[in-house]
């Protein structure tokens, strides 16, 4: 039987968004059980080389966890293998646990008819013996990096970017995504680009003969921790979510959950008027909007992760909180509107401004060489000095010992950032 429709408020909807993505609060203690259990609500971190102040899954689980230990993710993924790296929003570190959701892409990553699928199929084909060469010296060596393994390729891939006649990567990187192997370790500081590959069977053995599930039924899952790890979405949002367009029949799968009361429709209402397209929130989700609405919201104030999961959609960003964003790394310097690894700033129920930082590990400066502050954002010195606090905080994580503002200063906040010890 099809459920009611809940009706909120756009506050109610970022909320919502927030909460499930564990940004109201942090736990009591950011140890290992936290982390995993904010990768169970998160469903993935996505991977990003750039080092410019830390690596993307570390500032992103420092916006929930505060101050932890970042061995404690190393352990997680390399030790106790209770995480591992593959393909969701983008490359990301995923659950063991789900496992038979991320199958799917393994099983299904070159069977499309369009170019690149035929062009990989292809390449493979032809070069299938490197491929069993590389298998076997897995099988015979362990794991291995890639400048351990010899180019036996039969023919070279061919491409008009960094990637061209890159074989030995190239084919790990196919073979990662097909699942026939997996990054065991990186070597280098957090995860830098140098990465350990083994057999994914002997990685993780309790897989190794893992009958996959049908595609609607991890469809299923998947659309259903993607629901709640958004807080409130649409099919549109929840496609772009987690295992990011790789939903095949999403339409009938959620007629099937609504109609089953696992999902109820939502209308969000503005001033009378309905946003619009089809909204929906999880029946596991409905106590948290209780508490959202029993309850008031905390003034809490983040920086963000230019990758985290609670802007990963940048439409919907822009929908939920009015708040445009896009990264600006690849944009010549005097092109760039706010700056090159720019962190977004939450506050409450609503992102009010985005800073421009450097970590400099020589020098151990947090360099903040912009603040920028959004038209809505009040001027309060109150919620300067939280930011401030905030950026010292971010400064002891990273291990600085002081913070020096660039001379971009919102005139209301300026009179609170001002350099010095973290």
């Amino acid at each position: 039987m099809m459920s009611r429709t809940i009706v909120i408020s756009p506050a109610e909807a970022r909320r919502l968004a927030i909460s499930s993505q564990l940004l109201d609060k942090s736990p009591p203690q950011p140890d290992a059980d936290a982390m995993l259990a904010t990768f169970r609500q998160l469903g993935c971190v996505q991977i990003d080389p750039i080092n410019v102040v830390a690596r993307s899954p570390l500032l992103v689980l420092w916006s929930r966890l505060g101050n932890f230990d970042p061995h404690l993710l190393d352990d997680l993924m390399w030790a106790e293998r209770l995480l591992f790296e593959y393909w969701a929003h983008a490359a990301s570190i995923v659950l063991v646990e789900d496992f038979p959701i991320h199958q799917q892409q393994m099983i299904n990553f070159s069977r499309g008819d369009n170019a690149w699928a035929q062009r990989v199929r292809t390449w493979m084909a032809i070069n299938e013996p490197f491929r069993q060469y590389i298998l076997n010296e897995f099988q015979q060596r362990g794991p291995l990096f890639a400048r351990e393994i010899e180019d036996h390729s039969l023919e070279p891939w061919q491409s008009s970017g960094w990637t061209n006649t890159r074989n030995v990567s190239t084919m790990l990187g196919l073979m990662w995504e097909q699942g026939d192997i997996t990054v065991t370790r990186r070597e280098g500081n957090g995860f830098g680009l140098k990465k350990q590959w083994g057999l994914l069977e002997q990685h993780m053995p309790q897989w190794q003969d893992h009958q996959a599930i049908p595609r609607p039924t991890a469809v299923r899952q998947a659309a259903q921790r993607s629901l709640k790890s958004l807080g409130v979405g649409t099919e549109k949002h929840i496609r772009n979510h987690f295992i990011r367009g790789s939903y095949p029949g999403l339409g009938a799968v959620l007629e099937d959950l609504l109609q089953h009361g696992r999902i109820q429709p939502v209308q969000i209402q503005d001033n009378g008027q309905t946003w619009p397209g089809d909204w929906f929130i999880h029946l596991d989700s409905l106590p948290d909007l209780a508490r959202i609405r029993d309850q008031s919201w905390p003034s809490r104030l983040i920086l963000l992760s230019p990758f985290d999961n609670l802007i990963a959609d940048r439409d919907r960003t822009e929908t939920l909180f009015d708040f445009y964003y896009r990264t600006e790394i690849y944009t010549p310097k005097a092109k760039r509107k706010y700056g090159y690894y720019v962190l977004p700033i939450l506050f409450g129920d609503r992102l009010i401004g985005r800073i421009d930082p450097k970590m400099d590990r020589k020098t151990k400066i947090l360099h903040v060489y912009a603040v920028h502050k959004e038209p809505h954002a009040p001027g309060s010195p109150h919620i300067a000095a939280e930011l401030d606090d905030a950026i010292r905080r971010l400064g002891r994580f990273l291990g600085a010992e002081r913070v020096q503002y660039g001379q971009q200063l919102p005139a209301p906040w300026s009179a609170s950032l001002q350099n010095g010890p973290c």
